[in-house]
Parts: C-alpha cells; structure tokens; sequence
C-alpha cells in the first residue's frame, strides 16, 4: 500500500491530462461537494435571486485564493503544512492541527450528503446509505492504484455532475436577467452566507486539495509554473460552471412558486424540475458530488499530516481509510440532521481560510528562497493580500452566526 495515492506521478506532464487533470477535479469536486448543493437549496429558498450577489464574491474569492495557493504551492513543491513550518516553527503543525479537524467535520457532512444521494435515488435510510458509500471510497484507497482511481474517479463524476445540472437548469427556466440584476445590485446581503459559501467552496481542507495533488504527482517547481497556473484556472471554470448551473436550476424552481420540502429540499428542487427523472438525476448528482469529496476531504486532510514522519508516509493509504471509517462512524452516532452538518461544516471552514493563505501570501511577499528564487507577480500578490483581509472579516462577522447553527 506504500505510496499508491502517487502511483500517477509525472504522468501528463506538460498538458491539462493525468495527474494535472485529477487535481483539477479534486479541486472542484471537493469545492462543488454536497455542502455546496445543500447551501446553495437553503440560501436560495432564503435569498431568491439575491443570492446571486454571494456566488459572485465567493467566485471572485475562489480566483484570489486558488491562483495564489496553486501558485505558491506548485513553485515551491512543498506542501502547505511544510511551508507554515519553513516561514515560523510549529506553524505547519497548526495549520494541519485546523485542517484536519475541518476536513473531518466537513466529511461527516460529505457522508451525509452520499446518504441524502442514495435516499433520493433508491430512497435508501440514511445511514445506511452513508455507510455504504464510505465503504465505497474506502475500497477505491484500498486499490493496488489508488492514485490512478482517484483522479479518473473525480474527472468522470465531475463532468457527469456539471452535465446533469445543466440539463436540469434549462428545465426549471430560471429568471436569467433577475438574476443578472441582483448579482450586482442584490436586495440583501447576508455575511454569514457568503462566509459559509466560501469556506464551502475554498475553505479548510478545500483551499489545497489540488495544489497538494500536484506535488504528490511531481507536477512542481518554478519551471512548471505555466502549468500549475493553467491547472488552477481550469479548477475555477470547472467550479464556477457547476455552481452557476446548480443556482439556476433551483432558483427556476422556487422563483415559480414552488414551496421546497422538509430535509432534502435540493431534491424536491429537482423534483418539481424535471418530474421523477428529476429527481433520480438530483440523487446521482448529490451522491457523485458527496463520494468525490469524501475522497478529496480524506486524502487532501491526510496529506497534511504525512510529512511529519516517513513512517506516516508509508501508511498513507491506510491513514486515509481511518480518517474515512472516522467520519462515517461520527455520522452514524451524530444527532443532526444532515442539512445542518452540511452548512455547519462550510461556516466551520469558513474561518480556517484565512489562517493558512494567510502563511501562503507570507511566504509569497517574503521568503522568495522557498519559491526557488521565483519572482512571485505583484499584481496576483496584491489580489491575495487583499482577500486574505476580506476572508478574516467574514470570518469574524459570521462567528455568531455559526453557533447559531449549532444550537438551532
């Protein structure tokens, strides 16, 4: 089981195919998870077409910290954690200390969205559907390849995921050009919902599940830097496109009228979208989007702990399905309902970001010898400084707003 997970190392190189390609969708499959789908219901049915305004600024966010964390990371060829500690003693353990913890609580949200999948697909009980994708990610880590399974597990899902909702969001027949109006002129804004967006999209464990495959597939250094940028760019289309089309697809639903019900309202979205068949593509896609970052949350979550010891190392496939068992054995004892987990887990990551970029963009302005000597571009400096600031102020504006969410 030694070093499976990097069983695709340097294959693709020099194009967006291989290794380079798993990272891009492990970026958007764990950004585009089952969080995002049930926030982006929730927030919707909320805010109608306003929450357009939040999608634009966690999609302007999403370019600042990617670009910046694929750049840093990728020149460097060392990951963030090994970085953190270069820039300040202990800082590295820290920041793996938070990811890991906010990776775990977002997997137990990623197995509770592969239950809401299942439920909605075979109308499966939900713990029993959370425990049977766990063991299906589990087995793809247990795999001779894992490396290899799980960059052409994530690509072939994503892209079944996107096609699906776009389908579905020509259907529903949303209001296109309210939805341009409120994007930039919106009728309310709530802080908490954009934090919650963000840490579900670029937050925790999220912000460096690509950058992180990158250097485990060797694809590194300054010499590589055209690639890494391409990558990132790509991971953003890709995420920005799925979650455009998701938007579209419930507002067209509850802009009609439409009251959403109870617990898995995304479904009920699809439901009244496209009728039965509706409701059988939500189930594939919210299953596809939970199992793909069930597997990003665990391995990105591991990789931050396996640098500290070659021993860790070469148990990093069975440190994985520990941390998958974990999450899936806290869903089943958990008393929440699996909405709740699922947007707790965003806002939770929410407040991470701005720890960890803010070592990156540190590393970025001031220690040019971790980077290989790379001149790292003022302007793309300046775009992440000024994010860094925007993520610690939501983060801090929306800490009510989250034990809200606990104790509600």
């Amino acid at each position: 089981m030694t070093g499976n997970l990097a069983t695709a190392r340097g294959a693709g190189a020099g194009s967006v195919g291989g290794p380079l390609l798993g990272a891009i969708f492990l970026m958007a499959t764990s950004a585009v998870g089952p969080g995002f789908i049930t926030q982006t219901t929730t927030f919707t049915v909320r805010l109608g077409a306003a929450f357009a305004f939040a999608i634009l600024v966690s999609i302007l966010v999403d370019i600042a910290v990617q670009l910046n964390v694929w750049r840093v990371i990728g020149v460097s060829g060392r990951r963030a954690q090994d970085l953190g500690n270069a820039v300040l003693p202990g800082a590295g353990c820290a920041m793996a200390a938070l990811v890991v913890f906010g990776g775990l609580v977002f997997n137990i949200g990623n197995v509770a969205g592969t239950s809401l999948g299942l439920d909605a697909l075979f109308g499966t009980e939900a713990k029993i559907g959370g425990a049977i994708s766990a063991l299906v990610a589990i087995g793809i880590f247990l795999s001779k390849r894992a490396g290899i399974a799980m960059d052409r597990i994530v690509v072939v899902l994503g892209v079944l995921m996107i096609g699906l909702t776009g389908y579905v969001a020509i259907v529903a027949g949303p209001p296109v050009g309210e939805v341009l109006r409120q994007s930039v002129l919106p009728d309310d804004v709530d802080f908490l919902v954009i934090t919650t967006l963000i840490g579900g999209t670029v937050g925790g464990y999220i912000t460096y599940a690509g950058a992180h495959r990158l250097v485990d597939a060797g694809i590194s250094g300054p010499e590589k830097v055209a690639e890494v940028s391409r990558g990132s760019v790509v991971a953003l289309l890709v995420t920005g496109a799925m979650r455009i089309v998701l938007f579209l697809a419930v507002l067209g639903v509850v802009s009609g009228g439409v009251v959403l019900a109870g617990e898995n309202a995304a479904a009920s979205a699809f439901l009244h979208a496209a009728g039965e068949v509706g409701l059988r593509l939500f189930g594939l896609i919210l299953w596809g989007a939970a199992i793909t970052s069930v597997i990003g949350a665990s391995y990105t979550s591991v990789s931050f702990v396996v640098t500290f010891s070659p021993a860790l190392e070469r148990r990093r496939n069975w440190l994985v399905v520990g941390f998958i068992a974990l999450s899936a054995v806290l869903f089943l004892v958990l008393d929440r309902a699996p909405a709740t987990l699922l947007v707790l887990a965003g806002a939770i990551n929410g407040l991470i970001l701005p720890i960890g970029f803010g070592v990156l963009m540190w590393v970025a302005a001031r220690r040019r010898d971790l980077l290989g000597g790379y001149r790292y571009p003022r302007g793309l400096l300046v775009a992440g400084v000024l994010t860094w600031l925007l993520t610690l102020y939501l983060g801090v504006s929306s800490l009510g707003g989250i034990a809200a969410l606990w104790t509600g």
